[in-house]
């Protein structure tokens, strides 16, 4: 059996190529998935750009300079050599964008764990597999499971930023602008913002995605990015899921000391020219799971769960007004579909899955 993967050039990261590897036997306690479908979003392209700084080449390795982005989706394990992983579970998590994934594995309480010499240094969030059967958020059917690998890890992020300014009241802010507002983190941030009462939510977009921003119904002001100076020049705080450097330094230049606080997370503008920030606070990296291991150890298990249940619960039910899904199949097709996202050509409502099998 051959195996399918999807590689990515480490230094041009719009030049894609598709490798196939022989299947080899399993050595003791590891497990083989076939992986059904996977999530392609601007999370990933971010991913590919901070993979030196962030770790993220390193999930999966590649050689030659080529790299392997993780990308969120389902897979089932078609061969054990665990005595406690049997084949047949289902498993929500990070795969490589392939056809199969070998994974040295643990069993944990609600289904494995990559022990792998190359993952031991990620957090176990990202090593993690969570099988169906032990999985609080899991809802049965194709459309669910699709929006889940598009939006589960996605809205996760803009729920825990939301709390981060929560905690602190948001300091004081009366508005936080959203750059990216079309981008599905930077919506499932904001339907979490929109809920507190005196907090203004203003969306930053471009001018081809102001009406679909609009139609959403969770930003008190819609704004392209050429009217920033029409901000109001008010306590604010902003999140940054663009990565667009001349953006963010034109909101920091605009409102000076009013500006909070300046939280980065995404690069969905990842070919945007850099700019210096010059006013305001230095803008602070967001990343999320250090903030599920502090919101678990402060919350406790139990509550977190209940939380982020119930919220993600509601988010991918209002995505069935606002997002269509594209299933893509094959190798061609995932090429296809990496060069649309890498290029910005994906509307954003439309979330786009790939599987490299082929329709049986």
């Amino acid at each position: 059996m051959k195996n399918s993967i999807l590689e990515v050039n480490r230094t041009n990261h719009d030049e894609t190529r598709v490798t196939e590897e022989d299947l080899e036997p399993l050595e003791p306690s590891q497990v083989r998935l076939r992986i059904d479908r996977f999530a392609v979003t601007a999370n990933n392209i971010t991913y590919a750009v901070a993979g030196d700084v962030l770790g993220y080449w390193d999930f999966f390795p590649a050689t030659d300079g080529w790299g392997r982005v993780p990308a969120m989706g389902w897979a089932d394990i078609v061969e054990s050599a665990h005595p406690g992983l049997p084949e047949g579970g289902r498993y929500y998590g990070w795969f490589p964008m392939a056809r199969y994934v070998t994974i040295s594995a643990r069993k944990i309480s609600d289904g494995l764990r990559d022990d792998g010499d190359h993952r031991t240094a990620h957090a176990a969030v990202y090593r993690n597999y969570v099988n169906t059967e032990h999985d609080p958020w899991y809802e049965a059917g194709d459309d669910a499971e699709d929006r889940h690998s598009l939006l589960r890890g996605l809205f996760l992020t803009g729920f825990l930023a939301d709390e981060f300014f929560a905690d602190d009241a948001y300091l004081g802010a009366e508005q936080v602008i959203v750059l990216s507002a079309s981008s599905k983190t930077a919506i499932g941030y904001s339907q979490r913002a929109s809920t507190h009462d005196g907090l203004s939510v203003v969306a930053l977009t471009s001018p081809g995605n102001r009406a679909f921003v609009a139609e959403l119904g969770i930003y008190d002001r819609v704004l392209g990015y050429d009217e920033i100076e029409t901000i109001a020049d008010v306590p604010t705080v902003s999140i940054d899921m663009s990565g667009n450097a001349a953006v963010r330094a034109a909101v920091h230049e605009h409102l000076g000391d009013n500006l909070r606080y300046s939280m980065a997370v995404g690069l969905s503008h990842h070919d945007a020219p850099p700019a210096a920030v010059t006013a305001g606070p230095t803008p602070q990296m967001f990343f999320a799971p250090t903030e599920v291991a502090r919101r678990r150890d402060d919350w406790g298990r139990d509550t977190y769960q209940e939380r982020t249940t119930q919220a993600l619960t509601e988010f991918v039910a209002a995505s069935r007004g606002w997002m269509s899904i594209e299933a893509m199949n094959g190798p061609e097709a995932a090429q296809q579909t990496w060069a649309e996202v890498y290029r910005g050509a994906v509307a954003p409502s439309v979330g786009r899955i790939v599987s490299l099998h082929m329709p049986e």
